[in-house]
């Protein structure tokens, strides 16, 4: 009988459980054979940097909740989480966030597994303590070659049937051809986004890094998602 009564209350209590908030958010950076740990240090600095900075915390203040979920998850054969998810409300929360980002070890290694990556972002969604009108994985990377695991289309598929967007940040290297002759930001426009408003923007050079992720930030959090037009995305951040 007390089992009954226990499984009843867990039953009608388990809804009470989850945290409302404007925005379910799953950072996927990319740890992959080609990021060394240079790399992975100035990608966790940026995305640091970016939550912390004021007018991303404008944005997150004037979301329907005052607030978004976010976690920080490291992709590369494997996932590793290297921040869970933590509700950002203000620049307290955003500095606890930020810190958990520095200082931890590397646990993602090998070659891509891009579709195994998107699909762990959806499990992380699917299993949080958070309930966001909107949902959304912002996966960063410097390729769009995938060794292992589902393949990235129906991976892709399956997301965003879930009802979960996908936007993306890609890294250029040097030699990259560029958008017009097919690189990677006209590959991750065709082959990683989708969902409602999924857009790309683009990290230029490293130095750029932290400036891309602030941009994608803002328009994630406002919800003003421009679509897939990346010039577009660009023209709403030049300088006067």
């Amino acid at each position: 009988m007390r089992a009954v009564v226990l499984s009843i209350c867990l039953l009608f209590a388990a809804p009470a459980m989850a945290q409302d908030t404007d925005l379910e958010l799953v950072l996927l950076a990319d740890a992959s054979g080609s990021i060394d740990q240079r790399e992975i240090d100035f990608q966790r600095q940026g995305y640091a940097q970016a939550i912390t900075d004021p007018e991303v915390l404008a944005a997150i203040a004037n979301t329907a909740y005052g607030s978004i979920a976010v976690t920080y998850v490291e992709w590369a054969a494997n996932t590793a989480v290297v921040a869970d998810w933590m509700k950002i409300d203000g620049p307290e929360s955003a500095a606890a966030f930020a810190a958990e980002l520095l200082n931890k070890p590397r646990q993602a290694y090998g070659r891509n597994a891009i579709g195994a990556a998107l699909l762990d972002g959806l499990r992380l969604m699917e299993t949080n303590q958070y309930d966001g009108w909107r949902r959304v994985i912002d996966f960063s990377g410097d390729s769009v070659r995938s060794y292992s695991g589902p393949s990235i289309a129906e991976a892709r598929a399956t997301v965003v049937a879930a009802g979960v967007t996908i936007n993306a940040l890609p890294i250029l290297r040097p030699d990259d051809p560029g958008r017009a002759q097919g690189g990677l930001e006209a590959q991750y426009e065709a082959q990683i986004i989708g969902g409602l408003g999924a857009f790309v923007v683009t990290a230029e050079n490293r130095e750029s890094f932290a400036e891309a992720v602030k941009r994608k930030l803002i328009l994630e959090i406002s919800g003003e998602m421009p679509g897939q037009d990346v010039a577009e995305v660009e023209r709403l951040f030049e300088e006067p």
